[in-house]
């Protein structure tokens, strides 16, 4: 999911050799989720506005996700070590990966008490395939066969079909050995029947299945959103809160200060500027852990002089070997951030950068850096200010300063930071292919997975593909991994696949984020999980 906080054995699967990269799908709930909420007071979320209105298949960043996540129930849900476990369906089985049955529990409701069924997941897919100005349409196109094996556009063009009214069959266009794990995901939630009346209504006020529902006052627009627990849930994800209050704030910083003073319960992006201090400030409340974070930036291909072509190439591993990530990691954040070494994360099963070749090109290497840019000024001359575009309200500024200063005395050139007053101006630029300048990237993962971020933000078409990133070597490597039966088989394939972006550079990649958070004196079982969300439902907090 794209980034864009403040700061910003498989059940089910019937094959032996079936691919294992984090499940654990037995029946038993979390702990504490029992019958009644544990607690009656209201936690505070600090939280900035999200891209676009609240429909899960439209939904592909932090904030947006964040909401979604506690007012739906997926298929799947993700616990805190990114293990799953069904959330509405019962079971979801394939002998071949590419035949899938899913079954859901019965009796489940959506919070305006109309019914979870099969048809609402079916629906809601089909839905979501029939709009192309979706972000998150390819999802659907590009994992699910068609009917009739030609996709028409219409509202029934997947090939899904409703079995009664607590099963559905999903025929996928090639094996994926790991589609239960992806379910979990937004996209994937089910839409009760009044979505389909009224879409750009229900943006606004979104009705869910999930542990929450939107509170009487609802959203205020760049003030806060309410969510209060949903009686009609019985899922294994129960509130144990009286509700959840998320408090827009312009800055990461301004949000710290009302942490400090109790004003709010959950930061979970600790500033820059308090990286220093958080852990002696909050104590045992200070939060820091590895968590599946994928921090780059991208250049689009119609930027002057980073095209499709031998001068682009050049210039992009120029300016990736003229960061000095090491020394940016170390001071800017105190060593809560790790190189990277991939375009993935070291907390995702397959995680190996020594096995993928041209790495190296994330080597600090100046002199190298000034080479191949003098190689690139030989086809083109270079001319103007190299910029990297960044969203004010997230706390960017310190990170990317020190990015383009590192450019700019590695290659002798005038390079400045380009600040955008919020994510969703940033975004729309970005989405409208309007940008004139690289800009601030990265993953925050949806589900624990590297064919989430390859496939999301790689693949030809891909709704994340902000670069329009294109190469049918690399869609066919990853297309194999997706049918891998085997973690071992996938990630060989998956690391071959990394290996061409190493040679494109479509993103040039940063660092490995890690959860650097906090919590008030007012809440209690606080648990950050591995994609660096806090686990909301399960935090108590006394009136």
């Amino acid at each position: 999911m794209r980034i864009s906080r403040i700061a910003a054995a498989a059940g089910g699967v019937l094959i032996a050799s079936a691919l294992v990269l984090s499940g654990c799908a037995s029946d038993t709930p979390d702990d504490n989720n029992g019958g009644g909420s544990a607690s009656t007071g209201v936690v505070n979320v600090a939280w900035s506005e999200p891209e676009n209105p609240l429909i899960p298949a439209n939904t592909n960043e932090v904030n947006g996700g964040q909401i979604l996540n506690n007012i739906f129930a997926g298929l799947v849900y993700y616990k805190a070590d990114g293990s799953w476990d069904y959330d509405a369906a019962e079971s979801i089985e394939s002998d071949d990966y590419i035949n899938w049955t899913i079954k859901l529990k019965a009796d489940q409701k959506f919070s305006d008490g109309t019914p979870v069924t099969a048809e609402s997941f079916v629906k809601a897919w089909q839905w979501a395939a029939s709009n192309p100005d979706l972000l998150n349409q390819w999802w659907f196109i590009d994992a699910i066969a068609f009917k009739g094996g030609t996709y028409d556009g219409g509202d029934n063009t997947l090939a899904l079909d409703v079995v009664d009214d607590t099963t559905f069959t999903v025929e996928l266009a090639s094996p994926r050995a790991d589609f239960p794990i992806a379910l979990g995901y937004t996209v994937f939630f089910p839409l009760p029947e009044s979505f389909f009346d009224d879409p750009d209504a229900f943006g606004e006020a979104p009705i869910g299945n999930g542990p929450y529902k939107l509170a009487e006052d609802g959203w205020v627009h760049g003030e806060s959103l309410a969510l209060v627990p949903n009686d009609s849930y019985t899922g294994p994800r129960k509130a144990q809160n009286g509700g959840l209050n998320f408090k827009v704030y312009a800055t990461l910083d301004a949000a710290y200060a009302d942490l400090l003073s109790d004003n709010v319960d959950i930061v979970d992006s600790v500033p820059t500027s308090a990286l220093g201090t958080f852990k002696d400030e909050l104590g045992d409340r200070a939060v820091e852990q590895a968590t599946a974070v994928f921090q780059s930036f991208t250049i689009q291909y119609g930027l002057e002089h980073f095209g499709d072509d031998e001068e682009g190439v050049l210039r992009r591993e120029a300016i990736s070997h003229a960061i000095n990530r090491s020394e940016i990691t170390d001071v800017i954040f105190q060593g809560t951030r790790t190189p990277a070494e991939d375009f993935t994360s070291p907390v995702i099963a397959g995680f190996d950068p020594a096995s993928i070749e041209g790495s190296d090109v994330l080597k600090y290497d100046p002199e190298l850096a000034k080479e191949l840019w003098t190689q690139a000024d030989a086809i083109a001359p270079w001319s103007g200010t190299f910029q990297l575009a960044y969203n004010a309200d997230g706390g960017h500024q310190e990170w990317v300063d020190a990015t383009v200063n590192s450019i700019k005395n590695a290659l002798g050139i005038d390079a400045v930071g380009l600040p955008y007053p919020d994510f969703a101006g940033l975004r729309t630029e970005v989405n409208d292919r309007t940008i004139k300048a690289a800009f601030r990237s990265g993953w925050q993962f949806d589900f624990p997975s590297q064919a989430n971020i390859l496939g999301a933000l790689y693949v030809t078409g891909a709704g994340s593909n902000d670069a329009d990133f294109s190469n049918a070597e690399f869609d066919d490597l990853f297309r194999q991994g997706l049918a891998s039966p085997t973690q071992e088989e996938q990630s060989k394939l998956f690391n071959q696949a990394q290996g061409i972006l190493f040679q494109e550079l479509p993103a040039i990649p940063l660092w490995y984020g890690a959860v650097t958070a906090g919590y008030s004196t007012l809440v209690d079982n606080v648990e950050f999980g591995w994609d660096s969300w806090p686990i909301l439902y399960n935090i108590t907090k006394s009136e």
